[in-house]
């Protein structure tokens, strides 16, 4: 089952569980989802979808002073689990000879290419940082 059909799943759990927050959050996804020019998405564009939503959600909440929001922790649970620094590190290490890069930060794209949703891009900046 794709990750967009688990939505409506789960929105249909929500409404006769009646969790009004769940209910609410997995609406705003479907919406943002419908306004795609692509109707059926794969798992990596619903889950950029979702980090753009997160994104938007920590820009409003820092701008409003605000701490973290149920809307916010619900949106977070439907991401895939997220890769650690440590394991990014160990991927470094073992696959990619920063040698061969003029800075370490141009080995960005094939260790998102490696992790792809799972790894937070600024993570992987900032331990790319460490071996500049």
């Amino acid at each position: 089952m794709s990750l967009q059909a688990r939505f409506k799943d789960e929105l249909k759990e929500s409404i006769k569980a009646k969790d009004a927050a769940r209910t609410g959050a997995i609406r705003i996804m479907i919406g943002e989802f419908q306004r795609l020019p692509t109707k059926e998405l794969s798992d990596d564009q619903v889950v950029a979808v979702i980090k753009k939503l997160i994104k938007s959600e920590k820009e409003l909440l820092a701008v409003s002073g605000q701490g973290p929001s149920e809307y916010l922790a619900i949106l977070e649970g439907y991401l895939p689990k997220q890769a650690t620094a440590e394991e990014i590190r160990a991927y470094i290490g073992d696959s990619i000879d920063l040698k061969s890069f003029k800075t370490p930060m141009q080995a960005m794209r094939p260790i998102m290419a490696h992790f792809g949703a799972a790894a937070d891009g600024n993570m992987v900046k900032a331990i790319l940082a460490e071996f500049a």
